[in-house]
């Protein structure tokens, strides 16, 4: 779905405990998107965000770049159903060593279908459903993200070409497709625990990501 317009509507001094960022924030219009559950009609235009956390000299060589989909569960409540948190935190760690690189944090929570649908997805899951299962059964596609935000956002910070944190081949896709380069990916697997094995599990077998 191609955006309409993709604006910046922010950009801040940013300290944070792995370092000195700037913090950018960007919004995309898409007009007459195309819903994710059919049972739950698309508003005629929908905005999308995005934050950028920028950190040092990102344009005399490809940065280390993460695409991270928001998650409250474990971002902010440190959830050990999944690996996000961690993955995050893998992330910041990775671009503070380097010295440069960008977080680009978008507002997907639960793949794209929402935090209160995520949420029904944990109770069904619950039930013994898999992450996927739950997704299809409260009507939503397996993963409502296509990561053209991203995209969008790197082509205006001048970026041509990244190395990419990421587990998620479909990431790199998308960024390829957009004429973003990924010149390396690097992986974005933590250590696991018992409560997030079937999850690990699931994507690895029905989503293709390459963790082991």
């Amino acid at each position: 779905m191609p955006f309409a317009s993709v604006t910046k509507v922010a950009d801040a001094d940013f300290p944070t405990r792995w370092g000195h960022f700037r913090i950018l924030g960007f919004e995309g219009i898409i007009e007459n998107p195309l819903p994710c559950n059919d049972n739950l009609p698309a508003p005629g235009i929908r905005i999308e965000s995005a934050v950028a956390l920028v950190m040092g000299d990102i344009l005399s060589a490809p940065p280390i770049v993460r695409i991270h989909s928001q998650c409250l569960t474990g971002d902010v409540f440190h959830s050990l159903r999944c690996d996000c948190r961690q993955q995050f935190e893998l992330a910041m760690s990775t671009i503070t060593a380097a010295g440069a690189g960008i977080m680009l944090y978008e507002q997907q929570e639960g793949r794209g279908i929402g935090l209160m649908a995520k949420l029904r997805a944990y109770e069904l899951q619950d039930k013994g459903l898999d992450t996927i299962e739950a997704n299809l059964e409260l009507g939503y596609e397996a993963d409502c993200r296509h990561f053209e935000l991203p995209a969008q956002v790197l082509k205006h910070l001048g970026v041509t070409s990244v190395r990419l944190i990421t587990n998620n081949p479909e990431k790199v896709e998308a960024l390829e497709l957009a004429g973003i380069g990924v010149v390396e990916r690097i992986s974005a697997e933590v250590p696991s625990e018992p409560t997030n094995e079937r999850y690990l599990q699931t994507k690895r077998e029905k989503m293709g990501h390459l963790v082991s």
